[in-house]
C-alpha cells in the first residue's frame, strides 16, 4: 500500500516537472506577406496547445487580445445574465419582462459566443499580464513589448455558461407558459 502512494506522489510531481512548452512569433519581416505568415505560426502553436505563445508583432498581438477579451466579455455576460434572469424570477416573481430581458441578452451571447467563438482554439488561451506570472515564462526578457498568450482550458466556464443560459430558458420559458395559461 505504501508503493502505491509513493507512485501516486511521483506522478502527481511529474506534471509540475516538465518544462513548460514555448512557441515565439518572432517580428521578422522576410517577405511581403509576413503578417500571414505570422497568423499561420500562431494557427500552428494554438492547435498544438503550447503552454505559452510569445507574439512579437503588435499588430497580430492587439488583434488577438481583443479576439480574447470580446470572447471572454461575451462569455462573463452570458452567465452573470443567466444567473440575473434567474434571480429576477425570485425577486420580483410577478414581473416576467425583467427577468425575460435577461433571459434574452443570455442567449443572444451564449449563441453569439457557440457561432463565433466556441470552435475556435484561440478561445482556451488568456493574455497574461500578472507581472509575477510573466516573471516564469521563459525567455521573455529576449522581447520589448510582447503579448503573451497562456493556456487555460474553458471547459467549465463554457458548460457553466451553457448550463445558466439552459436555466434561464427554461425557467422563463415555463414563467411565460404559466402566464399565458
Amino acid at each position: 500500500m505504501y508503493k502505491n502512494y509513493v507512485l501516486i506522489n511521483i506522478c502527481s510531481n511529474f506534471s509540475e516537472l516538465k518544462s513548460p512548452i514555448v512557441h515565439l512569433i518572432r517580428e521578422i519581416y522576410e517577405t511581403d506577406d509576413a503578417h500571414e505568415h505570422f497568423i499561420a505560426e500562431l494557427d500552428k502553436a494554438l492547435i498544438e496547445k503550447v503552454d505559452y505563445i510569445i507574439i512579437e508583432p503588435n499588430r497580430l498581438g492587439d488583434e488577438t487580445a481583443r479576439w480574447i477579451l470580446v470572447g471572454n466579455c461575451l462569455s462573463k455576460t452570458s452567465i452573470v445574465t443567466g444567473l440575473a434572469s434567474l434571480a429576477a424570477n425570485y425577486i420580483w416573481p410577478k414581473n416576467i419582462f425583467i427577468s425575460g430581458s435577461f433571459c434574452i441578452v443570455s442567449f443572444f451571447c451564449t449563441g453569439l459566443y457557440a457561432l463565433s467563438w466556441d470552435n475556435d482554439p484561440c478561445v482556451q488561451y488568456q493574455v497574461e499580464t500578472n507581472p509575477k506570472k510573466l516573471s516564469k515564462v521563459p525567455i521573455l526578457k529576449d522581447f520589448s513589448s510582447p503579448i503573451v498568450l497562456v493556456y487555460k482550458s474553458n471547459t467549465k466556464s463554457k458548460c457553466l455558461q451553457r448550463i445558466s443560459c439552459l436555466l434561464a430558458l427554461g425557467y422563463c420559458g415555463y414563467r411565460l407558459y404559466d402566464t399565458l395559461k
